[in-house]
């Protein structure tokens, strides 16, 4: 065995110096890649710190300031090192956590390289604390600390930031870093018992630190968006806005309220939240989250309000009151729908701080209870309960926690005491479900669960909820809680019992056509008798739907609410009699009928029993559903007899009450279902009925016919069965042809719709060229704030100058957005680009690639021209076009030989322009000049600009001289007429400087931005000779430019300014999709030898040109990549951006961000102009914008975007390269948060293997790695049902605003299209009404399927999905029955995480869970809208199998929701005529679909 282990080099020795080798090959390796520009979040041992390690201490951060200072010093660098091995070894000696031996032996192979860099030498470890203090001092000297901190100081007490100070944040934020690990190391090496004279001034330092210098511990604290825990950072200048500061005042204000038990942060001062945590236990983090999200929306609404004054802004009373209605309106319509009071007295007894109070408390409660937030009304029962309990707290003199969240241990705990119970109940019934197999009838859902609390029994619950209630039993093998008044019974019955009154009218319309047609068209009191016979048919089609009721509501009646059990049976036993009555009397009538001389005795009975139940009804259902009679409906609510009828009549729901739109948008979809109906019964008449009654007369006639079958149904039947055959197919069309006429009127309905909002008015590049000259306008009246499109202006002739001044850098940035996304070329790019038009120049400058040639054309005008100068001019004014570019180069020439020369050459300059003007203005320009020299001046000026353009040297200097005496001989001696010519050469100024040499021998090169961008822009304007229809050639450029510049006419909402528009978040929910190819994935290739890279290089060869172009390389293969890494990473984005990928999705809603800050920059820049008297040109440069700190402090404050990486820090500990890829992802966008569940295993009191859950939030800290911003423990698993909702919802609690937009992972935004949201955000105010009677919930957004271009089947997948995202939802709108289809709809935020969230996650049930948002909304009084001024991309299945699968989701989805309470109560409380619509657009679809397969044969 000796021998053995000598042959192989020593078995643990060998293992050691192999895992040395393999640490420093990966060191090496992530010293590359960081290098390359990749993820710092990955790099050496401080990415390995086991999670146990970085919660509990701050190795992380110690062995990161190590890794930066190691080029420094490599021995202080070892110090830290080993001080950072010193506290892992002593927090775990026997290495038992998980990776804790893996992350120990690489800190030792570290360490040992360090020593190895001794060359030998010895090494001092007592001189550590010495070398060590030495460092921090030469450290803090060179990094010149104190400055930095006099200078924040000085900020501070200003106000004022600079972009400089946003570009050194970075920065400072780094140094700070270093210096905390510096201090932390030197402390613990100190000791608290100090030995020596070094030891105490250490010692004196440190406590010096802890003491003043907040800023120092202020800026590394992990925050999300504003650093409430350190207020006087400047690295984030939010918390020194006005309403935040205000907002931050506010939640502060503790004056009135009971003293508590505080442990004082030193950053801060206690607020409300710090009570509520004390009195009810809710966690750190939750504290901290939910602290942000309250001082976010109280300083939002203040900035709508309008901007705070002063140096201590208080917060204004209206914008407390505004957020305490808005979040707590459906707690208050809760108690109103239970008779229950609200928790406070009145809205005015309740002051503003117990405002702001009760709003946090609810926030509190939402953002601790997990999946409980799918059960809108339990948390209105907690927040009710718990507010009492407060109320009589702070009304106390010293508050004490809450008696209904005190623990076994005597600590309080809201999760343990109050959400945990819950949802173990929820988690058992789930559990019960076998993974989706059971019926639905087998357990309860969470809309189970929350429709418990909508009814007065849930008090029965007591508080805190009694553990042996039935609302906590868990499911046992024969004792089990029921269903709560709904069960989802597995059958397609429910499509009658939801959808009744259509198959009901529907047959008794088929019964009237059939009648009168075997009458022949006569109508007598025959045909009325018969007719008649609707009655009967109409009550047993009510009673079979009451009878279905009875049926379906089984699993229901035990939990289900007693008036509900009573409206069943009343109306099962008033069905079953009235349905007896009325048919005994319709048979007597009969027999009225065919008996002579009859008084009708019978037949004017039942017709009176008809007309009244007919009047009662109508009246009921006027009052129920037609919006000019909901007051009076309210009104007879106080009369107990008009509420029993109305009771009956329908079921009373907390939700689904006042489904009525306002009297217009009822009579427009009342109109619509006319014309379709009147059309369908009149097809039906005519072409399906009338033609089979003389064949069914002569079946009915035939006797004695043989059958197959058997004579038991064939004999003395009349042919019955013959008969049912041919009418069968017949009916079955009749039933569902009503789809096919709703197809083609919404069709037609839409086309005129989308003319009227001026959809697709511009459609070609040429359009767009014509129409660019009113896109300034335009753009500023609807994209721009009123405050800066009103400026006043000198002129009338100045406005359309003023309006190109604040369209130019929004165009630009477009212009450039599609240059870095490699549409266009960097030709194409300086062509499209259009001047800043705030120079002296005395015209409006536009963009070349509408001015490209037209010079060379005026030239070739101006020498063929034989007529006078006004002719001349009439051709060239043709094109308007052409006259500018003719206007632009007269006066630009001007302008740059006049700021060329000095001295006797601007004498030259001044009089030949003043003659040329003199000439003009007389007409007698012909007379002056030579035009068929023109284009010979032109070369020569052309020549000179051509020098211009380049940087100066000696040499281009004399070459511009000789450029301009060239020049100054043409116009002299060939281009001036003789007389002209004449004057010059005898002008004596001139004449003694060219015989001196001193014409033009001085040169002022154009150094000015202002001055090179006119030179380089007159140089293209001669040059170019390209056609404009030809840029841009990209087609997606193509189509992005001009859906852009058509939405400029269309109708929206004008612009706010970026500090008072609706803040928003976007959310995308992620798995395990791609998030960035890999070169290997890019290279590899399929069976057919063709790989990735190489099909995106055939089938977008222009994107790959202008790839290569950017990137600064000419034709290469992937294999010229490899020795670039960051050309590699440029490459792997390039291809992820045409790839349903996270990194473009990423991208795209970063547009957002990017095009708040240039709004916001640029706002402050043209106001600041107006206010300190200033001309806006001295605030149009764009450069830096992102830069600022203003701007981005701003942009910040509107938007946030949280991307739900459920399985996210599984991939991290697998070292997945999602996990890499995501954390590049946020080292490249600052402003991106990620949330996800964390899972730990730990070990309970009892000594059980346990598991806790964590839903976190990371953002990049300044180093690229993860950092930890919250961690909210869970009660247990979150997934209890569908994957995605429930991902939704763990981290909704992260995002911010007033309104979020749903974003999925293979979806795509556009600059052009980011700079319309916070148009589109104005909707939810609903300021013109144009919305109805309510304002919108959830605002529908237009999207363009990018990848259409990859097949044909992809082509027709992408135009199938276009018409319906544009022309269907439109039709759905204007019909009031559009309900959320997914993304990228835009959700009111507050009204949804109220009521439920924005989907729904029962497992099966709501496979399609994002429809169920739509229901929700709908039923909960919400309005769904639909806006296509506004667009996303949108990716959509490629492969056959991929839309096979697609759409056998959708259908199934459809299959659920027929069995669902939701289509079930909208299909009952709709208006007859909405009902139609809300069928034939969801689960009618699917039936009409259906029944077109038996229904082909006989076509």
């Amino acid at each position: 065995m000796a021998s053995s282990r000598r042959r192989r080099g020593g078995g643990p020795e060998r293992a050691a110096d192999n895992w040395e080798r393999l640490v420093r090959a990966a060191l090496k390796r992530d010293r590359d890649h960081l290098r390359a520009g990749g993820a710092a979040g990955g790099l050496g041992l401080a990415a390995a710190v086991p999670a146990s390690l970085g919660r509990t201490t701050n190795i992380e951060q110690i062995l990161q300031a190590a890794d930066d200072i190691e080029d420094e010093d490599p021995n202080v660098a070892r110090i830290l090192c080993e001080q950072a091995y010193t506290l892992a070894q002593n927090l775990d000696p026997s290495s038992e956590g998980r990776g804790m031996l893996q992350f120990k032996t690489g800190l030792q192979s570290v360490i040992k390289q360090k020593l190895a860099k001794k060359d030998g030498a010895s090494i001092d470890r007592q001189n550590d604390i010495q070398v060590l203090w030495n460092f921090y001092l030469d450290y803090k000297s060179r990094r010149r600390v104190d400055d930095m901190q006099r200078e924040q100081e000085r900020l501070r007490e200003s106000g004022t930031f600079s972009t400089e100070m946003g570009a050194r944040a970075m920065e400072m934020k780094k140094v700070y870093v270093t210096l905390r690990a510096l201090l932390d190391v030197l402390e613990i090496l100190v000791g608290q018992s100090p030995t020596d004279r070094l030891h105490r001034q250490i010692l004196e330092e440190i406590k010096k630190i802890k003491r003043s210098d907040a800023a120092l511990r202020g800026e590394l604290m992990p925050y999300n968006i504003v650093p409430l825990d350190a207020p006087s950072s400047v690295t984030n200048i939010i918390g020194f806005f006005p309403e935040v500061r205000a907002a931050t005042t506010a939640i502060q204000n503790c004056e009135d309220l009971p003293r508590f038990t505080y442990d004082a942060p030193q950053l801060r001062q206690k607020d409300i939240f710090d009570l509520l945590q004390y009195v009810f236990g809710f966690q750190d983090d939750n504290i901290r989250n939910q602290r942000e999200n309250v001082v976010l929306t109280l300083a939002n609404a203040q900035s709508r309000l309008g901007l705070l004054d002063g140096t201590e802004p208080k917060i204004d009373e209206r914008a407390v009151t505004e957020v305490f209605c808005k979040v707590l309106d459906n707690y208050i319509k809760w108690c109103r729908y239970l008779g229950k009071r609200v928790a406070w007295t009145s809205l005015e007894a309740v002051n503003k701080n117990r405002k702001i109070i009760l709003v946090a408390l609810y926030f509190l409660i939402w953002g601790e209870a997990a999946n409980i937030r799918f059960l809108p009304e339990c948390l209105c029962y907690i927040f009710h309960n718990m507010a009492k309990e407060l109320d009589g707290i702070l009304d106390s003199s010293e508050a004490e926690p809450a008696k209904s969240c005190i623990t076994g241990d005597g600590s309080t705990s809201f999760l343990e005491k109050i959400i945990t119970p819950i949802y173990e109940t929820m988690a058992a019934e789930a559990n019960n479900n076998n993974g989706g197999k059971a019926a639905h009838s087998a357990w309860r859902n969470y809309d189970d669960f929350n429709e418990y609390f909508w009814s007065r029994s849930c008090f029965e619950l007591c508080w805190p909820p009694a553990e042996g209630s039935k609302f906590l039993r868990k499911p046992a093998r024969r004792k089990r809680t029921g269903k709560t008044n709904f069960v989802e019974h597995r059958t397609f019955l429910h499509l009658y019992r939801s959808f009744h009154r259509l198959w009901i009218f529907l047959l008794l319309m088929f019964q009237g056509l059939a009648i009168i047609a075997f009458r022949h068209g006569k109508i007598d009191i025959d045909t009325f008798k018969i007719l008649l016979s609707a009655g009967p048919a109409f009550f047993i089609l009510n009673f079979i739907e009451c009878c279905l009721d009875v049926l379906l509501m089984f699993g229901a009646y035990k939990m289900a609410r007693g008036f509900a059990i009573s409206r069943l049976v009343i109306r099962f036993f008033w069905l079953t009699a009235v349905s007896t009555f009325v048919t005994y009397l319709y048979v007597k009538v009969l027999e009225e009928k065919n008996a002579r001389n009859s008084d009708s005795t019978y037949f004017r009975i039942y017709g009176l029993v008809l007309g009244g139940y007919a009047a009662v009804r109508i009246a009921f259902a006027l009052m129920a559903k037609i919006p000019a009679c909901h007051r009076l409906s309210s009104f007879s609510d106080r009369s107990q007899f008009f509420q029993f009828f109305k009771w009956i009549y329908q079921e009373r729901y907390y939700i689904g009450r006042g489904l009525y739109e306002s009297i217009s948008d009822y009579a427009r979809y009342v109109i619509f279902w006319i014309v379709i109906l009147a059309c369908k019964f009149t097809f039906a008449y005519f072409l399906q009925i009338k033609p089979l009654v003389e064949p069914t007369n002569i079946i009915v006639q035939l006797h004695d016919l043989k059958y197959s079958w058997h004579d038991l149904v064939s004999r003395g039947n009349k042919n019955a069965l013959t008969i049912l055959s041919l009418w069968a197919p017949v009916l079955a069309i009749y039933l569902m042809d009503i789809h096919i006429w709703y197809t083609l009127l919404s069709a037609l309905v839409g086309g005129v719709m989308g003319a009227r909002d001026r959809l697709g008015e511009i459609r070609s590049i040429e359009m767009l060229h014509k129409r660019f000259e009113s896109f300034p306008e335009a753009f500023a009246k609807n994209l721009s704030p009123q405050r800066i499109s009103s400026r006043p202006v000198a002129q009338d002739s100045e406005i359309t100058k003023m309006y190109a001044s604040i369209f130019s850098p929004f165009w630009n940035e477009i212009i450039k957005s599609l240059r870095e996304e490699d549409y266009i070329s960097n030709r194409e790019m300086d062509l499209l680009m259009m001047p800043s038009n705030c120079g002296t120049l005395r015209l409006v400058q536009w963009p070349l690639f509408l001015l490209t040639s037209k010079i060379m054309l005026a030239n070739d005008y101006a020498s063929d021209c034989k007529d006078s100068q006004y002719e001349l001019w009439y051709r060239i004014s043709k094109d308007e076009y052409m006259a500018y570019a003719v206007k632009e180069c007269y006066y630009s020439t001007e302008r740059i030989l006049h700021s060329l020369v000095d001295a006797e050459g601007q004498r030259w300059v001044e009089r030949l322009f003043r003659d040329l003007n003199d000439s003009i203005a007389q007409g007698s320009l012909l007379v002056t000049i030579n035009l068929r020299k023109l284009q010979l001046v032109q070369r020569k000026l052309t020549g000179l600009t051509g020098l211009l353009i380049r940087n100066e040297t000696a040499g281009l200097a004399a070459g511009v001289t000789k450029a301009l005496l060239e020049l100054y001989e043409v116009i002299t001696h060939e281009f001036l007429a003789p007389n002209l010519r004449e004057q010059f050469d005898t002008w004596q100024l001139l004449l003694r400087a060219r015989n001196e040499g001193r014409l033009f021998s001085k040169i002022f090169w154009p150094n000015d931005p202002e001055m090179k961008e006119q030179v380089k822009r007159l140089h293209l304007l001669l040059t170019v000779k390209d056609s404009a229809a030809n840029i841009p050639k990209n087609l997606e450029a193509r189509r992005r430019l001009q859906f852009f510049t058509n939405s400029l006419f269309m109708d929206m909402p004008a612009a706010k300014p970026v500090s008072e528009m609706i803040p928003f978040s976007v959310f995308t929910p992620y798995y395990s999709e791609t998030v960035l190819y890999s070169m290997s994935e890019l290279c590899v290739e399929n069976e057919d030898g063709i790989s990735i890279l190489f099909y995106l290089q055939k089938i977008y060869p222009d994107e790959w040109a202008n790839f290569l172009e950017r990137i600064g390389r000419g034709e290469s293969s992937e294999d010229d990549f490899k020795d670039s890494p960051s050309d590699t990473l440029e490459l792997r984005f390039w291809v992820s951006y045409r790839g349903q990928t996270l990194a473009r999705t990423v991208r795209g809603m970063m547009y957002y961000r990017r095009a708040l800050m240039l709004q916001s920059y640029l706002e402050k820049r043209y106001l600041g102009g107006i206010e300190d008297g200033n001309s806006a040109a001295q605030y149009i440069d764009t450069q830096g914008y992102e830069l600022s700190p203003d701007a981005r402090a701003q942009a910040d404050i509107k938007f946030t975007y949280v991307v739900s990486c459920q399985i996210y820090g599984q991939q991290k500990q697998m070292k997945k390269q999602e996990a890499a890829d995501i954390a590049l992802l946020l080292q490249r966008n600052e402003a991106l948060r990620v949330a996800f569940i964390h899972e730990e295993d730990s070990v309970s009191s009892d000594g059980h293997a346990t598991r806790e859950y964590y839903s976190k939030l990371v953002k990049a800290d300044v180093h690229g790695k993860d950092q930890e911003i919250y961690s909210i423990k869970l009660p247990g698993n979150p997934k209890l049902g569908e994957g995605k909702p429930e991902n939704q919802n763990h981290a909704i609690i992260f995002t911010r605003g007033d309104a979020i937009q749903t974003i999925d992972m293979n979806q795509d935004n556009y600059l052009e299209e980011a700079m319309k949201m916070r148009n589109l955000l104005e909707e939810f105010r609903n300021a013109h009404g144009n919305h109805g009677i309510r304002n919108p919930t959830i605002l529908g957004v237009r999207e363009h399927v990018f990848t259409g271009s990859v097949s044909s089947l992809a082509s027709f997948m992408s135009k199938q999905e276009t018409s319906f995202v544009t022309l269907g939802q439109r039709v759905l709108a204007y019909l009031k029955v559009r309900m959320h289809y997914g993304h990228p709809d835009v959700f009111d935020r507050i009204f949804h995480i109220t009521r439920g969230g924005i989907s729904k996650a029962s497992r099966v049930i709501n496979i399609s869970e994002d429809i169920y948002a739509g229901f929700n909304s709908t039923l909960r009084q919400g309005n769904i809208t639909h806006h296509e001024y506004i667009q996303v991309g949108k990716g959509r299945d490629v492969g056959l199998n991929q839309i096979a699968l697609f759409e056998g989701k959708v259908a199934g989805g459809n299959g659920e929701q027929v069995l669902s309470r939701d289509v079930y109560r909208l299909g009952q409380l709709f208006d007859f005529f909405r009902m139609l619509t809300f069928f034939f657009t969801t689960v009618g679809y699917y039936v009409c679909t259906m029944h077109v397969v038996p229904e082909c044969p006989y076509s």
